[in-house]
């Protein structure tokens, strides 16, 4: 078959054709298959007669053969029944009106005659086509896909030219067998060798054209309407991430040099600013600038070479070269031709032929052209003509003045857009005109996109259709219309798509928005276009022109374009206008293109002038994606909607049309009906184009307007809606009013849905709701009552409670209000939704409960959802819309919070007056438009400036939020607002959602949308909680009731909740009252207690609690009973067994099964919580109904205040005690044995009640730092346990006091062995009292966590606070309790602007920090506070986690919010080696003068030279001066890097400031834990030298080794073992010589201050200042040696030096010749070479350098060693 074997010359085009070519070949007709080859024939073979060759009929298969008469007898048969049937049709047509047609549906399908009158049985196998399953189509029915093609072909025919007789028309038939079989191996080739196709000019397509031209005859050939099947399949297939096998290829840049050399003709060369786009196999490049710096680019006669840059597009077919018609009266341009080379291959060189204008004025008046290429120079390839025939319609008003143009599309590109202009006046109505089109061969034509510019006084135009008749291919097709072109009719489109055969194409809706720059003269008045780009080019829209947009400076113009093609994801956009107005400049921010279709959005960004007199003067210019910023929405579906008004009198209506569809998967949004024409008259017909997502089989739809006055009402006959991709069709049948005057008063329908593929349609049912208002006074309601009945196939929509049945004055004090409400059957109903708008006086409601069912039903099958709450702003929880579900327990629990957090933007203007709403989409569904009107944090006014609100939405599971709807209603004086970001919390799932939006949502701004559907840009996961219902009942006794502030904590087994304050905005806990709170809080698995108190705030603070109830939602093991068909057989065997069928029924009738129930727990109280009645408490812990072996227990808490003076305190001091059972609570220590309680060397005994805790694990004891003299030295705490009488010891022997130790006033202590004490007594009888704490802090400190808080305040004006500022800790086990953040260790003011402060915080057993809380008590004038960040160090975790805030803490910033809850960033967390804690002893020797003020500082040596970090003892100068006293002995505990099982010596110094620098020290202890077992090792380090600058040697910095190891060892029996024993193997001190010798260059020696550090194998010397030198006075001349002795502990084999100085005083720069380092001990020489500067003026700027050792000797050599490395092994 020669069409097989010739398609292999070239590449294939491009995806779309390949696509194409698949679907369209099955089907031939008599168009050309021809590629570019076309373009090059003789028109010899172009008029060739078409026929049969004989070749071709011999290769027939003998089967085929012998079908063909039997085929063509029942096609003849079918066709004059076609026949006959199309003229009855035709004669129905004239005589019908066109309700009539549309009720046939038939035009709905694009209006298609050749679908129209297609068979039905037909109908089905076109099905199977648009399902994408054409090939096998084919394959299985070759018999009646031919029949259904001859069909199709004569009804296309018949349009195009006149049919000839049946003999042709039978031969025809008999050639396309063959040639289908041909086109099918053909497909199947090229979709396994993806073959290439012709290339231009090649010799195979000119025998393949002529093969092809010879199988066809001149028949009629106009079968255009495969191209919208393929189409429509394109879109039925489309896959997100399809791509092709050239897509590497064409994405390679490469190098074209393009020469353009312009004609020797008067006024030939341009101004203008030229651009070419390339054509090639593999795609189609950009639209390219040829930018030249020379100012005589283009002039006449001249040849001008560029080199371009871009995508590599194969072998090139055709090149488009033009410009922008900018440049004044020198824009005309004479072009003689253009050259493209390859510049990786220069032999390919492609000869562009053109001689011809570009230019308005001259010629054929084009500045576009497309032009043909051949390697061949001498080659003038033709283009093809095409005759366009535009019939204007005859309808009134139906020409146009304004410029028509057209774009042709082919399977080989397009024409570009053409304007259509003649000598006449061309387009008036009812008449016909011709324009000829020259053009490369496009191939078989697919659509025109035709349309004006909406230029000249009538503008509008009806176009009837077009004809275009392809010269070249001898094919003529015709494009039926038979629409307006007009902004005020129909659509008010001006440019449409339309497919060849087909009127109505599925068109792919982009809407795209143009945002105007916010620059001065940045709008502009000229015509904007806009094309957009396909991957790789290949497909384009061709030029749309916005009409309609303003593009005003800082404004967004919004456009929804029809484009019958799907290009999304586009590949780039091109922008631009025509230069056309005054003041024509525009300066473009960027476009945004969203298509619903395939749900993405694509952000291209401009920021550039489009203005011939600003930057690079282009007036058009390509724009690519930043692909960050593209958004995968929600895909989106086309329907067609048709509504018929009734032929009534006054059927028509003005009011505003709503309609909202549902489906099995889901529902539409409720959707305007909106049309630039007169909707909804009487007998008339509107045509609706909408969107929708994927919502299954339709089931109803909901059609309602909402004015509600005398004359808005609207006879509705019936609606229809076809998704226009499948094609499958519904309708909606009504037949009624919307009128509040008529039928039954109702402006609101809801309509099943019908049709073929609905085989049962819905009922229509009544609804009777009786709406029952509490017996509370005040608890009737004027406002405007709504509700949504929701159930298991949709919901009814919020209806207006409006006409009640039995009540004239509605929602009245304890009155019953039944109406009815019309709806398609709901199924099970499952939950109401009920509000009022909250207008009037008294809109106050309390509603007692809601009854719901279907009329004629008994009462008794109605269903209850009681409420018993009240709706109303000031009441309860201030909401005002509520979502109930139907009578049964914990009826809270079953919705979901819903928190939201709307940001109004801060900037001017941004507030708003208006009335929010929020939609959700979730993946479960979707809530209604909610208003929110009630917010969280009450500030004054809603939606300030820069202000956060935070509201709570109340309802059913919606699953993950997908989308948000927010927007406002447009009222109030200032209704424009400016929305910066959403965020939605939703505990119970663990989610929150951020919404970025940063826009306008105003009617004056930007896009004046007023409201956005937005978007999460992260979703992060956060703790998951659950809801809790807690009841709590308040005794009805005589003052009963409480106005304090009550909280309450729940126990489980798997922890503890926050601390939870129960409060509403009604007054609560009044005498006899029961109180329903719904609470979020970690799930704590089964109750076990709670803890419930008050505040004592308040006159009356006194409390009677009857009980606590606890419901929440758990899953459980549920028995149901399961209806089997049994039932007969049983009442047969009860007359024969009871007793057996007693038996059967137990075993078969239930089945057990894991199902959600509501677990309840009882806490009875019935006691007093006030401070005058029985013990006093206001605080109690409450054991559940079955407490099992739980049980109150008593404790005695003695508290050992120290002897020191000023130890007692007169602060307010709280402990909790915790226990394996959970713990006691924070509890105020009130009643002391003694009258005064806490003061110096005092025992207080407190009695404390809690359930019993178990074996006791730690306590937290805190002060509040109230009172003159807060500071407190805590020695111990006991308790007694008076259950089982055993004691715990708790040792402290710490201040808790801002000014004294770590400045921490909270401390968490844990128990130590009784071993421990005794030993501490023991000592405390020999020694003083500091031993005993010596023995027990470090053992505390091991087991508690220190956390190093760092806290910056913002650097914003007035960041700063003088309020009390706390934090809370939260870990994964506990918390650290409120912790105050007195004292700073960095400074004295704290929380100033731009300041970071320090806090140490300790905590036993935490866990892994998850959260922190910080906040303030707003006291103080400057109360308000900027918070940047808190950082946590915890070294003995090994982490540290920095937690961002960046929001104020502040009444009148942001939402108001005091406190907050800040989360660690993952991304700025830091890990490293966990460290662990030593406990330090130093001892200042007793002589005078040995102390010192100085920072001291120490360093750890374990084996090998693994070290700590130098760690200064002293935090602050206050800690510097109190410690280091002469004869005293200093401990500190400090976290340091684990060096391992032995310390082999410390460095210890410090840095002789002070007034009294000079420090003697006695000795070191280092006490640390045993690694294995209970017990400490203590080394001792004795130095018994001075570190001065004055005293011994003048050093300050001082290597001690260990003396003694002692050993402490708790034994099984309880007993401590000691033990010491003296270190043998310690490393020895030895003395380093070190020689450092100065270069001898101009200027070489320093004045700076000179530091060294060596480093060998067993460690290094720390960093020693050369202070003293032995040789000169001064220091560091040029040529000058300076020799230094540094002592320190055997360095071991010595590799390397550090040396640097610190750049101080006039001349610090120096040159360093070389250092050398002896080891007096050992004699070994070491030298450094260094040769080299350290300034920061010269050389490299460096000031520190590192060096190896160059040269090892081993005696002592003198400084002369330059000329020694030949001769020493360096090293």
């Amino acid at each position: 078959m020669p069409s097989k074997e010739k398609k292999t010359a070239g590449t294939e085009e491009t995806e779309e054709v390949d696509c194409d070519v698949e679907e369209k070949e099955p089907k031939p007709k008599g168009k050309s298959k021809s590629d570019a080859s076309g373009d090059t024939k003789p028109d010899g073979a172009k008029k060739r007669k078409k026929h049969k060759s004989p070749e071709e009929s011999d290769e027939e298969p003998e089967k085929e053969r012998k079908n063909k008469g039997e085929r063509h007898n029942k096609v003849k048969e079918k066709k004059e029944k076609k026949k006959k049937k199309a003229e009855d049709d035709a004669e129905k047509r004239e005589g019908d009106e066109v309700i009539e047609n549309e009720e046939e549906g038939d035009d709905e399908q694009n209006n298609n005659d050749t679908i129209e009158t297609k068979p039905k049985k037909k109908k089905s196998e076109e099905e199977d086509m648009t399902e994408g399953e054409v090939k096998e189509e084919k394959k299985k029915k070759k018999k009646s896909s031919s029949e259904g093609d001859q069909q199709a072909e004569e009804e296309m025919g018949s349009k195009g030219r006149k049919s000839t007789d049946g003999g042709k028309k039978k031969k025809k038939a008999q050639d396309e067998e063959p040639l289908l079989e041909d086109q099918e191996g053909e497909e199947e080739d090229s979709k396994k060798k993806k073959k290439k196709k012709p290339k231009k000019g090649s010799a195979d397509s000119d025998e393949d054209k002529k093969d092809k031209k010879g199988k066809k005859g001149k028949k009629p050939k106009a079968k255009q309407v495969d191209y919208a099947e393929i189409y429509y399949n394109e879109l039925m297939t489309y896959q997100t991430d399809s791509s092709d096998g050239y897509e590497e290829e064409y994405h390679k840049k490469k190098v074209y040099e393009v020469v353009t050399v312009t004609g020797d003709v008067r006024g030939a060369g341009t101004d203008a600013n030229v651009f070419v786009t390339l054509f090639g196999d593999f795609g189609i490049t950009p639209k390219v600038h040829l930018a030249s710096k020379s100012r005589t680019a283009f002039e006449k006669n001249k040849t001008d070479v560029f080199r371009i840059k871009t995508h590599n597009v194969g072998p090139l077919k055709k090149l488009r070269i033009e410009h922008d018609n900018t440049g004044g009266l020198n824009a005309s341009w004479f072009l003689d031709r253009v050259v493209v080379t390859d510049m990786n291959r220069p032999h390919l060189r492609f000869y562009f032929a053109c001689n011809n204008w570009l230019s308005r004025e001259e010629g054929d008046g084009l500045y576009v052209r497309d032009l043909l290429g051949s390697l061949n120079p001498m080659d003038v390839p033709k283009l093809n003509k095409y005759i366009v025939s535009v019939f204007t319609s005859a309808e009134k008003g139906s020409g146009t003045d304004a410029d028509v143009f057209l774009n042709i599309f082919g399977e080989h590109g397009d024409t570009g857009e053409r304007r259509l202009d003649s000598d006449k006046d061309n387009f008036e109505r009812g008449t016909e005109d011709k324009f000829t089109i020259e053009s490369p061969n496009l191939g078989r034509l697919k659509k025109i996109t035709i349309g004006h510019n909406n230029r000249g006084s009538s503008a509008g135009w009806c176009l009837d259709k077009v004809v275009i008749d392809d010269m070249g291919n001898k094919e003529v097709y015709e494009f039926p219309v038979n629409r307006w072109f007009a902004m005020d009719e129909e659509d008010g489109k001006i440019q449409r798509d339309v497919l060849v055969g087909a009127t109505q194409p599925m068109a792919v809706v982009y809407n795209v928005q143009v945002m105007t720059g916010n620059v001065r003269g940045g709008g502009t008045n000229s015509k904007i276009h806009i094309i957009m780009h396909g991957t790789k080019g290949l497909k384009n829209s061709g030029k749309v022109f916005l009409e309609g947009g303003a593009f005003e400076r800082g404004l967004i113009d919004i456009f929804n374009v029809e484009i019958a093609a799907l290009l999304s994801p586009l590949s780039r956009v091109t922008i631009g206008h025509d230069n056309g107005a005054v003041g024509a400049g525009w300066y473009c921010e960027k476009v945004t293109v969203y298509c619903p279709f395939t749900g993405i959005e694509q952000t291209f960004p401009c920021c550039k002038w489009l203005d011939e007199d600003e930057g690079d003067g282009l007036i058009e210019r390509e724009l690519y994606e930043m692909v960050s910023l593209r958004q995968k929405k929600l895909k989106k579906y086309p329907w067609s909607l048709w509504i018929w008004t009734s032929d009534v009198k006054g059927a028509g209506t003005d009011a505003q049309v709503f309609l909202q569809i549902y489906g099995e998967k889901g529902k539409s949004d409720e959707m305007r009906l909106e049309s630039n024409s007169d909707s909804f008259e009487q007998a008339q017909l509107d045509k609706f184009m909408i969107e929708m997502p994927d919502i299954g089989k339709l089931t109803k739809a909901r059609i309602w307007h909402e004015k509600r006055h005398p004359f808005a009402g609207w006879h509705f006959a019936r609606a229809t809606v076809m998704k226009t991709l499948t094609r499958e069709k519904y309708s909606f049948n009504c037949g009624r009013w919307l009128d509040i005057n008529e039928d039954d008063n109702e402006i609101i329908r809801e309509l099943p849905a019908t049709g073929a593929l609905i085989p049962e349609p819905l009922l229509l049912l009544k609804y009777r709701i009786t709406i029952c208002t509490g017996k509370v006074s005040g608890g009737g309601t004027d406002a405007s009552v709504f509700l949504n009945v929701i159930g298991d196939l949709g919901d009814t929509g919020d209806r207006l409670m409006f006409l009640s049945k039995n009540n004239v004055n509605k929602f009245e004090k304890g009155n019953a209000d039944e109406f009815l409400t019309e709806a398609v059957s709901l199924g099970q109903v499952r939950r109401v939704r009920i509000g009022h708008d909250g207008r009037g006086g008294g809109c106050g409601w309390f509603l007692d409960k809601v009854l719901v069912r279907e009329e004629g039903q008994p009462e008794s099958a109605a269903i209850e959802f009681p409420c018993n709450r009240w709706l109303d702003r000031n009441e309860d929880d201030g909401q005002i819309v509520r979502e109930l579900v139907p009578a049964g327990d914990g009826l809270r629990l079953h919705n979901v919070n819903y928190h939201i957090s709307v940001k109004t933007g801060n900037i001017n203007g941004a507030s708003s007056d208006s009335k929010v709403f929020v939609k959700l989409y979730g993946e479960k569904g979707d809530t209604t438009r909610i208003l929110l009107v009630v917010s969280d944090n009450d500030l004054s006014n809603y939606y300030e400036t820069g202000q956060t609100d935070i509201f709570t939405v109340e309802t059913y599971d919606i699953g993950q939020i997908h989308r948000l709807l927010i927007g406002h209603t447009n009222e109030g004086l200032r209704a424009g607002w400016f929305l910066d970001s959403v965020r939605i919390i939703v505990p119970v799932h663990g989610k929150q959602y951020q919404f970025p939006s940063h826009r306008w949502l105003c009617k004056d701004e930007a896009d004046g949308k007023v409201e956005v559907e937005i978007y999460p840009s992260e979703t992060l996961d956060i703790e998951k909680l659950i809801n809790y219902e807690v009841t709590v009942v308040t005794g009805n006794m005589r003052n009963g009731g409480t106005n304090a502030n009550v909280f309450c904590q729940i126990y489980g087994e798997e922890g503890k909740t926050e601390l939870i304050s129960l409060k509403s905005r009604s007054n609560n806990f009044e005498r006899g009252t029961t109180e329903i709170y719904k609470i979020e809080a970690l799930n704590v698995g089964k109750l076990f207690k709670i803890r419930i108190g008050h505040d004592g705030w308040g006159v009356g603070d006194g409390w009677f609690l009857e009980t606590v109830d606890i419901k929440r939602l758990t899953m459980a093991m549920v028995q149901r009973e399961v209806v089997k068909e049994k039932p007969k057989d049983d009442k047969k065997d009860k007359k024969k067994n009871k007793k057996k069928k007693k038996e059967e029924d137990e075993e078969e009738e239930y089945v057990t099964e894991l199902q959600e129930v509501t677990e309840s727990v009882t806490f009875p109280c019935h006691r007093w919580l006030a401070r005058d009645e029985e013990d006093g408490e206001i605080v109690v812990e409450l054991l559940p109904e079955d407490p099992g072996d739980l049980e109150e227990n008593s404790y005695e808490v003695h508290v050992f205040t120290g002897p020191m003076w000023g130890a007692g305190t007169d602060a307010n001091v709280y402990i909790n005690i915790y226990g394996e059972i959970g713990d006691t609570g924070e509890r105020k220590l009130r009643k002391s044995n003694n009258l005064n309680k806490f003061e110096k060397g005092q025992e207080d005994v407190f009695s404390m009640q809690a359930i019993d805790l178990g074996i006791l694990k730690k306590l937290r004891i805190r002060h509040d730092n109230s009172q003159p003299h807060a500071a407190w030295f805590l020695d111990r705490v006991e308790i007694v346990d008076n259950k089982d009488d055993t004691t715990y010891y708790f040792p402290c022997k710490r201040w808790l006091a801002i000014d004294e130790d770590d400045g921490q006033i909270a401390r968490e202590l844990v128990p130590v062995d009784e071993a421990f004490m005794k030993k501490g007594e023991d000592d405390d009888d020999d020694d003083d009292e500091e031993n005993s704490s010596a023995t027990l802090g470090l053992e505390q400190k091991a087991m508690s966590t220190t956390f190093t808080m760092r806290v910056k305040t913002g650097d914003k004006k007035y960041a700063g606070t003088d309020a009390n500022v706390f934090a809370i800790l939260y870990g994964m086990k506990d918390d650290t309790g409120i912790i105050m953040l007195k004292a700073s260790k960095l400074h004295k003011n704290k929380f100033e602007q731009a300041m970071i402060d320090e806090f140490t915080v300790e905590a036993v057993d935490i866990g892994t920090l998850k959260k922190i809380r910080i906040g303030h008590d707003n006291s103080g004038a400057a109360s308000g506070w900027f918070l940047d960040w808190v950082e946590v160090d915890a070294p003995s975790l090994g982490q540290k986690l920095r937690f961002p805030c960046g929001r104020w803490l502040d009444k009148g910033e942001d939402d108001g919010a005091i406190v907050r809850d800040l989360f660690p960033a993952d991304l700025q967390t830091e890990l490293y080696t966990p460290f662990v804690p030593y406990e330090i002893k130093t001892f200042t020797s007793d002589l005078f003068a040995a102390g010192t003020d100085a920072d001291v500082f120490i360093v750890l040596y374990g084996r090998d030279g693994v070290c700590t970090q130098q760690r200064s003892l002293c935090v602050n100068k206050r800690e510097r001066t109190m410690y280091f006293e002469r004869g005293a002995e200093d401990m500190f505990i400090v976290e340091l890097e684990d060096v391992g099982d032995v310390i082999e010596k410390i460095r210890i110094g410090h840095d002789n400031r002070g007034l009294n620098g000079g420090w003697h020290l006695d000795r070191v202890e280092i006490r640390r834990l045993l690694r294995k077992g209970k017990g400490s090792e203590t080394i001792i380090f004795p130095c018994e030298r001075w570190l001065a600058k004055s005293e011994d040697d003048g050093e300050t910095v001082r290597e001690l080794v260990p003396s003694d190891i002692i050993t402490e060892k708790l034994l099984r029996d309880g007993t401590l073992k000691v033990s010491e024993v003296e270190v043998e193997d310690a490393l020895e001190t030895h003395t380093y010589k070190v020689s450092v010798m100065t270069g001898d260059v101009y200027d070489a020696g320093t004045d700076a201050n000179v530091f060294l550090t060596i480093y060998g194998d067993l460690g290094d010397t720390g960093e020693r200042k050369l202070s003293k030198s032995e040789t000169n006075g001064n220091k560091f001349e040029r040529g000058a040696v300076d020799k230094f002795t540094i002592e320190a502990v055997d360095l071991g084999q010595v590799f390397r030096m550090k040396i640097r100085h610190d750049n101080s005083m006039m001349s610090a720069d120096w040159y360093l010749d070389q250092v050398e380092v002896v080891d007096e001990d050992t004699e070994e020489v070491f030298l450094f070479l260094c040769e080299r500067w350290l300034s920061r003026k010269r050389e490299d700027r460096r000031i520190e350098r590192m060096f190896y050792v160059k040269v090892l000797l081993q005696r002592p050599f003198g400084l002369g060693l330059r000329g020694g490395e030949g001769d020493y092994p360096g090293q």
